[in-house]
């Protein structure tokens, strides 16, 4: 009866009910809100979830995209080729700045003529009920039109290649009369002149340039550092690799840095002498990303100057993968990694080198077993990522990691992730945890699997401690996917090359495999995006009798020799399976991965 009452009231309502997507109590929240609305700002039930109370937008506008009869557009960025875009390109030039304007603030795409319909055009809107529409197709003097249904994901996808956003900082200082040259010899120069630059606003608009250019073209690292006295240089790192973005001439690098320890938190601009960490926080595109910020000082050419070097690392929390099945687990890798996760009890350790992707992988894990009836506490220092349904536990100058570690055991745990395992203290309790009771995830620094077993036993820790409390190691690389756009099929093999690596080229023959070649989508480098590689070292019987039986040290020979045998693939093998899956290159998985 209620819920009839509520379809007569509401069918945006009644239908996400029924689905399960809302329950009674959101719904009648929601209508009440509805019914405040002033009546020149009706909104529906859809949006006033979505705008009040933080509904995924994809997930309420396609169900309400199915009730009232639009079109879906199922389109990516990799489908749309560049005759596409540009036609795409050419309507919004077409409509004027400021109809172009109204488009980009309503989410909607003048996406094309319909072939089958004269004068018909299709309009791409992530939400199809917006009364401003038939404004908007009036505007672009359409005299017949559809409206279409675009998930917002693909859409923002789409309009950063028709219309992306205009860095606001850069276009400050092209269209500023100010200029940022500034040619002083600094044994003369006081604090007041210096203040003089630093305060320039075209300096700080250099420096929040950087931190949106960063976050927008998908920078996991931004590296600003002097060369000499009067230049600094800021290089983007993307897909790994670090190129240069801009270099500032004629400015003190001292003033450079100043700038960003005074936007940044937690830094003391007059501390040159030792190493410093702090935080930046930004609205960005309507998202809040953090910036972790590590200043160190550095030996320069000249030694009138006090050198720095910053690494500002970008924190963007919709890059945080929950989704098991994206990591590229494949294989005996991503069965065995499932088993380990799954357990009650028992370590799952990463293991790899700095920004290998490892934390990614333990958060994308920890997803997998997170409920609300079990008690998830982590240990990281610093945190990186906010982890929902688990207590992240705050390091501090009262609180270390190690004392935090050791607390953790009387506040009542079913899940704990220790960041990492740095001395034989950490990873003595981390293994005790996962020894008596409780799934542990953590990391280590080795090079492949196997060799993390060595480790721990080096650090002092019992070898029937590592036998019995540790489900599976995985060692993890980050290798570049091929440019979808631009990647070629490889029809001759680079003999030298395939025999350098031990490659049968008779056999690679049978397998259609690609290479780079470069594009403007991916910056002529032939990739674009990272993917992970694993070797899956799970705890079988055999295994944990090798390390049990181990005498003055672990045979990691013996132990890599078993792995094989119960199914593992080392990392270049990983690595190469992915090439015959057309992933990424032959030449990125050598340059990568090291031979067993």
């Amino acid at each position: 009866m209620v819920n009839e009452k509520i379809e007569m009231t509401d069918k945006i309502g009644y239908l996400l009910l029924k689905k399960g997507i809302i329950d009674i109590q959101i719904l009648e929240k929601a209508l009440e809100v509805k019914n405040k609305d002033k009546e020149g700002n009706k909104r529906n039930l859809g949006q006033i979830l979505v705008q009040e109370f933080d509904f995924d937008h994809d997930i309420i506008f396609k169900e309400i995209a199915i009730l009232y009869a639009f079109k879906e557009i199922h389109i990516t960025p990799n489908d749309l080729s560049e005759e596409r875009i540009n036609e795409i390109k050419e309507l919004l030039e077409i409509a004027g700045e400021d109809v172009k304007e109204t488009l980009l603030k309503h989410n909607v795409i003048p996406y094309k003529y319909d072939e089958r319909v004269k004068d018909k055009l299709i309009l791409a809107a992530t939400d199809p009920t917006d009364r401003a529409l038939t404004k908007i197709a009036y505007s672009l003097k359409a005299k017949k039109y559809e409206l279409n249904f675009i998930k917002k994901v693909d859409y923002d996808k789409i309009i950063n290649l028709v219309a992306p956003k205009q860095n606001e900082f850069i276009q400050m200082i092209e269209e500023s009369d100010e200029t940022l040259d500034l040619d002083l010899d600094e044994t003369n120069v006081s604090e007041e002149e210096l203040d003089s630059e630093i305060n320039k606003s075209a300096l700080v608009n250099l420096i929040e340039g950087a931190l949106v250019e960063g976050v927008r073209r998908g920078v996991s690292d931004i590296h600003i550092f002097p060369v000499s006295g009067t230049r600094t240089e800021i290089h983007f790192r993307q897909d790994g690799k670090l190129a240069l973005w801009y270099a500032q001439e004629k400015t003190m690098p001292e003033a450079v840095m100043a700038v960003v320890k005074d936007r940044s938190k937690g830094l003391d601009r007059f501390e040159k002498e030792k190493a410093q960490d702090g935080f930046i926080q930004r609205e960005i595109d309507g998202y809040i990303i953090r910036f972790r910020v590590s200043v160190l000082p550095m030996v320069g050419t000249e030694l009138r100057n006090r050198f720095e070097s910053i690494v500002i690392r970008i924190l963007d929390d919709r890059n945080v993968i929950r989704d098991l099945s994206k990591l590229g687990l494949i294989g005996y890798a991503n069965e065995a990694f499932e088993k380990a996760i799954n357990q009650p009890q028992g370590m799952v350790i990463l293991t790899g080198p700095t920004g290998s992707g490892k934390s990614t992988t333990l958060i994308a894990a920890l997803y997998q077993v997170i409920t609300p009836e079990v008690n998830v506490l982590t240990v990281e220092d610093p945190v990186e990522y906010v982890i929902e349904g688990a207590r992240q536990l705050k390091i501090g100058h009262k609180m270390n990691f190690e004392q935090a570690i050791r607390a953790i055991l009387r506040h009542d745990p079913d899940i704990v992730l220790v960041g990492e395992m740095r001395d034989k203290e950490t990873a003595e309790t981390a293994i005790k945890l996962a020894n008596t009771g409780h799934l542990t995830f953590s990391t280590l620094h080795t090079n492949d699997a196997p060799s993390a077993v060595a480790r721990l036993y080096k650090m002092g820790v019992e070898p029937f401690l590592i036998a019995y409390a540790i489900n599976i190691i995985v060692a993890q690389r980050l290798i570049r996917k091929l440019c979808d756009n631009c990647k070629r099929k490889v029809t001759e093999f680079n003999e030298a090359e395939m025999r350098a690596a031990g490659l049968d080229i008779e056999e690679w023959k049978n397998y259609e495999i690609y290479e780079a070649v470069g594009c403007e989508k991916c910056n002529n480098t032939g990739y674009k995006g990272r993917m992970a590689v694993h070797e899956a070292l799970y705890f079988t019987k055999e295994i944990r009798e090798i390390i049990v039986r181990s005498g003055v040290e672990v045979d990691e020979e013996k132990i890599r020799f078993q792995a094989r045998k119960d199914g593992t693939l080392n990392l270049r093998e990983n690595g190469l399976e992915k090439v015959k899956q057309g992933l990424t290159s032959i030449q990125e998985v050598i340059a990568s991965t090291m031979e067993d």
